[in-house]
């Protein structure tokens, strides 16, 4: 199956899927290798995925039985993505969108399979604008032009957000001077930001964020719930994915004995609101005060009150060691980054009283390694989700209880 080049007219085409393997003539000519795993047939992918989640939990239980593994819940080969993070290159009257490779430059990924089909239907028009607005793109060599990168993120309903990454405010006017056009050409385009990067260095978006649209949080909607996406929250890139974890995660809470939940790395409450019930109280704790509006705003969308869910910004390893024994949870869920929870929060967890620890993991060497701090409590159920398929990254979500 041939299938995709530069300016492939047929994404469609690209669908592999069981033992076929995605065919990319970027891969093939060596002008990107983001996606390690390519070549390899998707069934396999998954499997060696699992196995090695299963192998690392397996180290370090020390004795404690291992967990039941439920079958992974897969993904799409292909057009899952629904977040680019576009570096640009070029320049303003012939623009490259897609990454930085220091032997060729930029490469252009436009046609890239892994974006979703309105990501991928928005990225010319992008480029245009590049053209009109006259954004010269950032040269890393000679640290000289104003745009970095563009940031898009498509909706579960079709929405987007647009993210122009800039080296200063310089072509600020202009941008908003075309944005009207733009908003015509991409009737869909929900949120448009300038994001503000002075520093030259490989870090991707910068602390100022200046938003030209009415709209500044994008909703994106899960099974039945409206999360509010801003600028620089984080949320899953893979949407469908993200949706299975969620239910799965309500579906697991539901069966442990409950009252008081946390939370902890909420984001914008997507485990937060999907675990409220009757009965049910719920705080989501998140270092981003943004993330933690957007929350909020979520919250009273779903109509669900402050009494039942509540949300506050702060660090999750302080507040877990200053809350009073009287807010202590039944069940703490954790999502972190790929550090993992550290020695502390996970040294916290082992010597408390919680119950039920329910753990979402994106880089199971870390969730192992916080398994090894954490020996009081055993792992019941696991499940992998395969968040990131054609490459060797996985999120695996575990359940864990006291004996």
């Amino acid at each position: 199956m041939r299938s995709l080049g530069r300016r492939a007219p047929n994404i469609a085409a690209m669908l592999a899927v069981g033992r076929s393997v995605l065919d990319c003539a970027h891969f093939d000519a060596d002008r990107c290798r983001s996606c390690t795993w390519l070549g390899r047939p998707y069934d396999d992918q998954v499997l060696a995925k699992e196995q090695a989640a299963r192998d690392v939990v397996r180290a370090v239980l020390d004795g404690r039985p291992e967990p039941e593994w439920l079958p992974p819940v897969r993904s799409r080969p292909d057009g899952f993505r629904s977040k680019a993070k576009m570096v640009v290159t070029g320049t303003a009257d012939a623009p490259r969108l897609g990454i930085w490779d220091p032997r060729r430059g930029g490469v252009d990924l436009r046609d890239c399979a892994l974006h979703t089909p309105g990501i991928v239907a928005a990225l010319p028009v992008l480029a245009a604008f590049v053209t009109r607005a006259g954004l010269a793109p950032y040269d890393v060599p000679g640290r000289s032009g104003e745009l970095k990168h563009v940031l898009v993120t498509e909706s579960p309903g079709g929405e987007l957000m647009v993210r122009w990454v800039l080296r200063s405010t310089e072509a600020e006017a202009r941008i908003r001077k075309h944005l009207p056009a733009l908003l015509v050409e991409l009737p869909s385009l929900r949120v448009v930001t300038l994001n503000i990067q002075p520093v030259p260095a490989a870090v991707i978006e910068g602390d100022r964020e200046i938003v030209l649209t009415d709209e500044a949080t994008l909703p994106m909607l899960l099974n039945g719930i409206t999360l509010h996406l801003g600028p620089r929250s984080f949320f899953q890139t893979n949407t469908d994915v993200a949706a299975a974890l969620y239910r799965t995660a309500r579906s697991w809470a539901g069966g442990v004995s409950a009252s008081r939940v946390w939370d902890l790395y909420c984001g914008v409450g997507g485990f937060a609101l999907h675990l409220a019930a009757p009965g049910r109280r719920v705080t989501g704790i998140e270092l981003s005060a943004d993330a933690v509006r957007a929350a909020a705003r979520g919250r009273d969308d779903a109509g669900l009150g402050r009494e039942r869910v509540g949300f506050a910004a702060g660090d999750a390893t302080s507040y877990a060691a200053t809350a009073g024994p009287e807010h202590r949870p039944h069940l703490v869920v954790v999502n972190p980054p790929r550090r993992g929870l550290g020695a502390e929060l996970a040294g916290w967890l082992e010597g408390s009283d919680v119950p039920h620890v329910l753990y979402s993991s994106c880089n199971p060497e870390t969730l192992a390694r916080d398994l090894a701090v954490m020996p009081s409590y055993r792992p019941v159920r696991a499940q992998l989700f395969d968040m990131f398929p054609q490459t060797a990254h996985a999120e695996v979500l575990v359940l864990m209880s006291r004996d």
